[in-house]
């Protein structure tokens, strides 16, 4: 299949299935991921699985948009009055998800992997895995944050800790890998350059480039005319950024999160993102139809029972853990009991991460990497229903604003 039929058909049909989902009253990227996991390999095979390797660079563009405009989201103003939420939610779900799930997996790992043994094989796979899942996908945050219009101190916290997540799993991974290594090769000795001076000049390096290109962005908005072309600058500097990050082997997320931050405090027009949200949701349905594409009935086959433990592990983390810090920080109500539900999807990062743990611990990668790739599938599914409800919850949804925004002959 050429890419334009399939690009074509993933926005045609994801379309589709956004609109039966909102009928169903599910969030609308529900049915885009439904549709995807129809169109995969693995059920209809109408896209094959050679044209979605080459699809697989929208993925990285989609990412840097939805950086930029939840850069975009995040207020001076709002982050300070909210910083000690922020602060001791974002360390306490992390560290609660890692703990939690590191404790599951470790307890149950010789008996759905028996004759491994325990400190070369369990532990270092249950604390690898504890750690990538840490992280928590903004795409599909973002996305039902922009289909309900949400707009208070619950979205600011959640858009804040969403973006902190990657930087805190990139630690904690780099933390369990360092632990691990010596573990599985009884070498012996743990390197804390490696385990937290790479991560931390890692993070130093992604928010340097993000600084960068919003200088430039600043600078070349003033040869724009008209709105047309503000979208051509914006847009080729979040690419630009993007590829750049990639490049140097950088998140891409937190250059583009830092770079929308600053645009939208130093220069606080709204149009820089208005132009950019005018485009975002055909970004959503190839992003999140491509996100189910990528489903394998294999996978879920050979590790279902351990993606299925570490799903529950994490969700109660995220969830027990957001709690915690909302209520340590005197957060809102709001924020203590739902906050923790919007915290669950996970993609990108996550797999990304388990990649490379894979190849550098060959002894158990093929196990890990399936278990992580068979609970993120799980995790697409059931975590954006669970997101609106905390969005619906929270009281900051505008349901009603399409409806409200018609003019009466159109309602009628």
């Amino acid at each position: 299949m050429n890419l334009i039929l399939a690009i074509g058909l993933m926005i045609v049909l994801g379309f589709l299935g956004g609109l039966a989902s909102e009928k169903l009253k599910f969030p609308m990227i529900t049915g885009y991921i439904i549709i995807g996991v129809l169109l995969s390999p693995s059920l209809l095979n109408i896209i094959p699985r050679e044209t979605i390797g080459n699809l697989d660079i929208i993925t990285d563009i989609a990412l840097g948009i939805i950086a930029y405009l939840i850069g975009g989201g995040l207020h001076w103003e709002h982050l300070q009055r909210l910083a000690k939420s922020i602060a001791w939610i974002t360390l306490l779900q992390s560290l609660g998800t890692w703990f939690l799930v590191t404790l599951v997996l470790v307890s149950l790992c010789p008996i759905i992997i028996p004759n491994e043994t325990f400190w070369q094989t369990c532990f270092p796979m249950a604390f690898i895995i504890g750690a990538v899942s840490c992280a928590t996908a903004p795409a599909a945050t973002m996305a039902i944050i922009r289909e309900y219009r949400a707009k208070g101190p619950f979205t600011t916290t959640l858009l804040a800790v969403v973006g902190l997540d990657d930087a805190i799993a990139v630690i904690a991974f780099a933390i369990a890998s360092g632990i691990s290594r010596p573990l599985v090769s009884d070498a012996g000795s743990i390197s804390f350059y490696q385990m937290l001076g790479i991560p931390f000049l890692h993070i130093a390096e992604s928010v340097a480039i993000g600084i960068v290109f919003a200088i430039a962005l600043m600078y070349m908005i003033k040869l724009t005319r008209t709105r047309e072309l503000l979208l051509v600058v914006v847009l080729g500097m979040i690419m630009l950024c993007t590829g750049v990050s990639n490049y140097l082997g950088l998140s891409l997320i937190l250059a583009n999160m830092v770079a929308g931050i600053i645009i939208v405090n130093k220069i606080k027009r709204r149009e820089m993102f208005l132009v950019v949200e005018e485009i975002e949701n055909v970004v959503y349905i190839i992003f999140f139809v491509l996100a189910g594409l990528h489903f394998d009935l294999s996978v879920m086959k050979l590790a279902g029972i351990l993606a299925l433990l570490i799903v529950l592990a994490r969700c109660f983390g995220k969830y027990t853990g957001a709690r915690v810090g909302a209520t340590i920080s005197h957060a809102p109500d709001n924020v203590k009991k739902y906050l923790g539900l919007a915290l669950l999807p996970k993609a990108g990062v996550t797999i990304g991460l388990v990649l490379l743990a894979s190849i550098e611990f060959p002894t158990f990668g093929v196990v890990m990497l399936n278990a992580v790739l068979a609970s993120t599938i799980i995790n697409e599914l059931i975590a954006p229903p669970l997101t609106k409800y905390a969005i619906l919850k929270s009281g900051e949804a505008k349901v009603d604003y399409l409806y409200t925004a018609l003019p009466a002959s159109d309602k009628r």
